[in-house]
């Protein structure tokens, strides 16, 4: 089994040879995809007129401040636009996807944050309502295998469903992290717009997961979440994290081969 992370915008920056890498892929092995989309929430959500509010934890990460409205806004552009446009993708080239977001079947369960710790403008570490933002814990990974099993490939966007039945915002990598971990994958495959983790100019191709933890602080915005993930998804019993340019002649088997990429074990 492999879980396989795209973003939302990557759909249009995708080499062509993607979607007949990953029918070449399915022929021998069980594929989940889990989708973002955070740039279209944004895009439609100011179109709509609601400012869209950014916050950093004190570890440097950076994510999307969740009120109810947002959270609404995050849900029908994620699970509704960019879920069914990549359904269809897949359905015209032949592959029998189907369409899922986190609260179907309870795909994904989250517990929703309470507070939030955040650094300021000034750099102090102020606490904050948590609005409509989760933690996964809990996966329904026999759901999963039993869509698997019957020859589909599940497209799952990032909305977790709270003990409270709210709907939350999850993080896409971190989602795919937990799917992978959930479904007891081999792999998980971060595609995005760049070949890996750069650090002084430098490809990062392969790091254990206590250094990957290590250098979290020191990774710019963006990346950093993909790496979080990649340690998480390790640390809870996948083999390898994946992080690849989806821009590359047949990204997926090119990541499987450790080319040019960065590779995350235990």
């Amino acid at each position: 089994m492999i879980v396989i992370k795209i973003g939302g915008s990557v759909v249009d920056g995708l080499h062509e040879s993607t979607v007949p890498d990953l029918k070449s892929i399915i022929d021998h092995d069980k594929v989940i995809l889990v989708h973002g989309g955070g740039k279209e929430v944004t895009n439609i959500a100011e179109k709509l007129g609601k400012e869209q509010k950014f916050v950093v934890s004190p570890g440097g990460i950076r994510s999307r401040y969740t009120d109810k409205e947002t959270a609404q806004i995050y849900t029908m552009v994620m699970s509704g636009k960019i879920n069914k446009e990549i359904v269809m993708m897949l359905q015209k080239h032949g592959i029998n996807a189907v369409g899922l977001s986190g609260i179907d079947g309870a795909i994904l369960k989250a517990e929703r944050k309470k507070k939030l710790i955040i650094v300021d403008e000034r750099g102090r570490k102020i606490v904050i309502d948590g609005g409509y933002t989760g933690k996964i814990n809990d996966v329904n990974a026999s759901l999963l295998h039993t869509i698997t099993a019957g020859g589909y490939i599940p497209i799952v966007s990032p909305v977790a469903l709270s003990e409270e039945f709210d709907l939350l915002n999850v993080d896409g990598d971190r989602a795919a992290a937990y799917v992978a971990a959930g479904v007891k994958a081999d792999s998980v495959i971060f595609l995005t717009n760049v070949n890996g983790l750069m650090m002084d100019n430098k490809l990062v191709t392969n790091l254990k997961v206590g250094e990957a933890k290590e250098m979290l602080p020191k990774i710019g915005f963006g990346m950093e979440k993909k790496v979080l993930a990649c340690t998480e998804a390790v640390s809870m019993g996948v083999k390898q994290a994946i992080i690849a340019s989806a821009q590359v002649l047949n990204p997926i088997s090119s990541a499987l081969k450790h080319d040019n990429c960065t590779v995350i074990t235990g």
